[in-house]
């Protein structure tokens, strides 16, 4: 694989890390590719117990990569412009969104533009306290993509949501932990640690009921209760037909720890 996207497997902990710190892992469009193909391999992999979404350097991500954007612009190229929020954007949320498996955000520096709405696909954001977001998109005029029209007012409420996305500015880590962005902040020097203590404990865990879990808490959002109660029996179903679930319960009969293989 391309250096700007590197992919590592151990222990059923799926590690993608954007790699181009001297651009701020900003979003060109072989990298947007790549990281879109990345995230559906991990999304596939039955291996894969949990993803991790980080990058190197001093941002997590800061969005499109403004370089190429100004020269598409300047080339009137209007089909490379916009193609790519659904050729590229929209795959990277639907498949960090819906998932059957834990995703989490290890967010080690700033998270601008699409980079935040990335995070915010996750279902953990760890961030570390020297990082922050930035909803950047109408400081350049533009609309939001990447699924943070979806995903921001569910974590912090329509009115603060609209407020962030009309006035962007760098949100530090310990308001976005008030705010509900962050899940938890971490000093910067036991991000890495921190986030291998949680991939490891989520990649040990019942992986389908976790998948089915985060399947039914984005179901209900847009369904009625008569709705998700069905879509719940169904995931209850697909659940309860896992080695996991009848190891578990052998287990707690046996008042033993269960062990899960995710399967």
């Amino acid at each position: 694989m391309s250096d700007s996207v590197v992919y590592a497997v151990a222990d059923g902990v799926a590690t993608i890390t954007l790699n181009r710190p001297d651009a701020m892992n900003s979003l060109d469009t072989p990298t947007k590719v790549l990281l879109r193909d990345t995230i559906q391999t991990a999304a596939e992999d039955p291996a894969v117990r949990v993803v991790v979404l980080t990058g190197t350097g001093r941002a997590f991500c800061v969005g499109q990569d403004l370089k190429e954007h100004i020269g598409l612009l300047q080339a009137n190229d209007q089909a490379a412009l916009w193609s790519t929020v659904p050729d590229h954007y929209a795959p990277i949320a639907l498949a960090l969104a819906e998932m059957p498996k834990p995703v989490v955000a290890a967010v080690n520096g700033v998270a601008a533009g699409a980079g935040a709405s990335m995070a915010f696909a996750c279902d953990f954001r760890v961030v570390a306290d020297t990082a922050g977001f930035n909803l950047a998109f109408t400081g350049i005029a533009l609309s939001c993509d990447t699924g943070i029209s979806w995903t921001l007012p569910r974590l912090i409420g329509r009115a603060k949501a609209l407020e962030l996305l009309y006035f962007p500015r760098t949100i530090p880590a310990a308001e976005s932990l008030d705010l509900g962005l962050a899940t938890s902040v971490v000093p910067a020097a036991e991000l890495e640690s921190s986030i291998a203590e949680l991939a490891g404990k989520l990649a040990k865990g019942p992986t389908v009921a976790y998948g089915a879990v985060r399947q039914s808490v984005n179901y209900s959002a847009t369904h009625t209760l008569a709705e998700s109660l069905a879509f719940e029996a169904g995931q209850m179903q697909l659940t309860g037909a896992t080695e996991d679930h009848h190891n578990a319960v052998a287990s707690f009969v046996a008042k033993e720890k269960p062990t899960f293989t995710g399967r």
